[in-house]
């Protein structure tokens, strides 16, 4: 757009310079007479005809070629802007139709929710019925703060019961519209089109005005990091073989989102509150309010940098991007934690308050793999076999995973194999 007004502009110039060669034709290209405004570009070229009359003598020819050529230029002139105009709409509707079919390419990528002040609700189960915004305030017992079973970063979630006795998690988003409906699209985005053992069901969703809802598969036995750091009773620890089968089915999750989903898809937030364990402690990973879809050709997109402090790998203070080798680190943070039972993003009183990956690594450089193990597992690794090869393999691949170079890392592939080798199935 931009290119063509410079081209009209040119012209007029040129025109208005014609009138000094041509001598009797006048141009006015006052500030009146060429305007633009708004998104669409108007060009206004007012030529006037007002030519003296033929001087008698011999100089009448000249006079009437002078007026003929003045008069050519004018039509020629007013041609040429009606073609660059007419160039202009054209590839305006040109761009509106690739952008269309740019968003339309591959529908079942997106599920786009109306937004209005109407009721919209839907479930993808057809076991369950339609769940609308009273139905799902009396399934709370109307959004009871005794109910909440989770805060995340984006809203509370309430342990609900439907009316055919199915138990159900209920995420209400928050209010914030900007990051609400942000949150709202990529969760849809999402969970709502992709199914694999180890990432949580959504359900279904319902939009009330400028409420948000969406309904999940309820996972019995909570978050990660309840059983990591919040129980301390005897029996609600987890034990090392069952602190195995969580991250293989973290990884397996993972390595579905970044491989076998079209387009994949970065998860931006693995932490130990977005792992949830049902009754067998197999692990879901939850909360897609931050993922991105990525190209499979790409190393990464540009977004803003995200996640959480500790979690986060080094290259995010360097720039706005998002990669796969991100999440891996993300992983590998969440290994150290769960074999420590330590927090990421707090630093180790007893190690001269150290980080955890500058602990982790310094003694796993010793060789002093054992005195990184969380106290609790004291017990549960002394009936296992073979648990000293165990650990010292687990923290390596954990440390390979944290590499401070993106490009050092693993893919979780790799590390999806790597754990399966470490102990088979069948022994957990």
């Amino acid at each position: 757009m931009i290119t063509i007004a410079r081209m009209i502009l040119v012209f007029l110039m040129v025109m208005n310079a014609g009138k000094y060669v041509l001598g009797a034709g006048k141009c006015d290209l006052g500030a009146n007479n060429l305007m633009s405004g708004g998104r669409r570009n108007r060009y206004l070229l007012q030529v006037a005809n007002s030519y003296p009359p033929p001087k008698p003598g011999g100089k009448g020819v000249n006079n009437t070629k002078t007026v003929l050529l003045t008069g050519a230029a004018g039509i020629g002139g007013f041609f040429l802007v009606g073609a660059l105009v007419l160039l202009l709409v054209c590839s305006k509707k040109i761009c509106s139709h690739l952008k269309r079919k740019r968003d339309h390419r591959n529908p079942e990528q997106r599920i786009v929710v109306p937004v209005s002040n109407h009721e919209e609700s839907m479930t993808f189960d057809p076991r369950l019925p339609s769940m609308k915004m009273s139905d799902l305030a009396t399934a709370t017992n109307d959004f009871d703060k005794n109910r909440v079973i989770g805060d995340g970063g984006f809203g509370l979630v309430y342990k609900a019961f439907l009316p055919n006795g199915t138990v159900v998690a209920v995420k209400k988003l928050s209010m914030d519209a900007c990051q609400g409906i942000r949150e709202f699209q990529a969760e849809m985005d999402t969970l709502g089109r992709i199914r694999h053992t180890n990432l949580v069901e959504i359900l279904g969703y319902c939009v009330a005005g400028q409420e948000r809802l969406l309904i999940y598969r309820f996972v019995e036995n909570g978050s990660l990091d309840e059983w990591l750091h919040e129980r301390e009773e005897p029996g609600k620890i987890l034990d090392w073989r069952k602190r195995l089968t969580i991250m293989r089915g973290v990884a397996a999750g993972l390595s579905f989102l970044h491989n076998e989903c079209h387009p994949h898809i970065i998860h931006r937030d693995i932490k130990a509150s977005n792992i949830l364990l049902d009754k067998n402690f197999e692990a879901k990973i939850t909360d897609f309010g931050l993922a991105r879809y990525i190209n499979p050709h790409k190393s990464h997109i540009s977004t803003q940098a995200a996640g959480t402090l500790g979690y986060m790998p080094p290259e995010y203070a360097g720039g706005s991007i998002a990669t796969k080798p991100a999440d891996v680190y993300s992983f590998g943070m969440l290994m150290l934690e769960i074999a420590t039972g330590r927090r990421p993003n707090l630093h180790i009183k007893d190690a001269n308050k150290k980080t955890l990956w500058n602990w982790v690594h310094g003694l796993v450089k010793e060789g002093r793999y054992m005195d990184l193990l969380d106290p609790s597992l004291r017990c549960s690794l002394a009936v296992c076999q073979h648990s000293d090869v165990e650990v010292e393999k687990f923290f390596e691949i954990a440390c390979f995973c944290t590499a401070h170079e993106a490009e050092e890392r693993p893919l979780m592939q790799e590390v999806v194999s790597k754990l399966a080798a470490l102990v088979p199935k069948d022994m957990i």
